[in-house]
């Protein structure tokens, strides 16, 4: 607990609205609580919760840090009291509860996982939030069984580069959609089967066709709105649909006979209001059977760009035009 600065460098939102609302400041360092870490953060990725809260729509549960940022990778500089199972000088990614556009970050000890074998600091400061989230919703709620189906709608985003590679590696059948053929070429390369350009096809009828007529067993849905009947429309009977984020709009109207006689299931969760020990079971999970699979080269989380903290703005810009094709990272300002 000795030596550390008192301030740090860090990215606040001054007020809910677009990107320029990203700030550089300088706050204290924060303290590690009971059970928590401080790390000297090497990278901090963004994500799409990141854009919602910057816009006023996700905010940090009482008593978190109001700064952005849920996924960090770095060194860890001291502990609080009680955390266990880490120790200063452990170099870790972590799910964080926020503030992850900083220097110095603290998070739960339960949910940092040490860096994989083979990956640099940056690269792992690209995994937390995406595998947390494609393996609790695809293994866990939807229970994803090897030589299943799965769609997954924006296979070349962050989110989706991490279920298209995990669930090929698992042992699934992937269909992806995506906008442009350059991206659907980009979930090709990543292991999935099929890839759909939405704009050109109906993807629709190629889940159908892709599940021998039936219709895929999962789908993990980012965009909601009127994706939604069309997602039920491709599931097979028994099928799982999971929606995690809702990118045209979460108010639909759907006709539920069809989820009856097809006996459905839908569902969805969001990583930031879970308590601590579930995340704590999600990481168990993850370093026991995602952890070799990343170790062996099997799965790697897919780095678009990098940027210094202090262009914070620009990354959700660049996220924000959707041309990008896995993770944008945020590095220390001094880079």
């Amino acid at each position: 607990m000795t030596n550390l600065p008192e301030t740090m460098n860090c990215i606040e939102i001054i007020e809910p609205g677009g990107p320029e609302a990203l700030v550089p400041t300088t706050r204290p360092v924060p303290e590690a609580g009971e059970g928590e870490v401080l790390v000297k953060v090497a990278a901090a990725g963004i994500n799409g919760p990141d854009i919602y809260q910057r816009k006023g729509l996700y905010p940090p549960r009482p008593g978190e840090s109001d700064l952005p940022g849920l996924e960090i990778s770095g060194t860890v500089v001291a502990l609080g009291e009680g955390a266990q199972g880490l120790s200063v000088g452990d170099d870790v990614c972590a799910l964080t509860n926020g503030g992850g556009y900083a220097e110095d970050c603290v998070a739960p000890d339960v949910q940092c996982l040490p860096v994989p074998k083979g990956l640099s600091l940056i690269e792992a400061g690209g995994v937390p939030e995406t595998f947390f989230t494609v393996w609790t919703n695809i293994f866990e709620r939807a229970a994803l069984q090897a030589g299943e189906s799965i769609l997954i709608h924006g296979g070349a985003g962050g989110i989706g580069t991490t279920a298209v590679q995990l669930c090929s590696a698992m042992g699934a059948r992937v269909i992806a959609t995506e906008g442009s053929d350059e991206k659907c070429q980009a979930c090709l390369d990543l292991g999935a089967e099929k890839a759909i350009n939405f704009r050109d096809e109906d993807f629709v009828e190629a889940a159908k066709e892709f599940g021998g007529g039936r219709g895929v067993n999962v789908i993990l849905d980012v965009v909601g709105g009127d994706y939604v009947a069309k997602n039920i429309a491709s599931l097979a009977r028994e099928g799982r649909l999971v929606n995690i984020a809702f990118l045209q709009g979460s108010k639909v109207e759907i006709n539920l006979m069809t989820v009856m006689l097809k006996c459905l299931t839908m569902t969805g969760s969001t990583l930031r209001i879970q308590p601590k020990a579930r995340k704590g079971e999600i990481a168990a999970a993850l370093k026991e059977t995602v952890w070799p699979l990343i170790e062996a080269g099997k799965v790697k989380p897919v780095i678009h760009k990098e940027l210094p903290f202090a262009e914070a703005a620009e990354g959700h810009r660049i996220m924000e035009g959707a041309g990008h094709v896995g993770k944008i990272m945020l590095v220390p300002f001094t880079t």
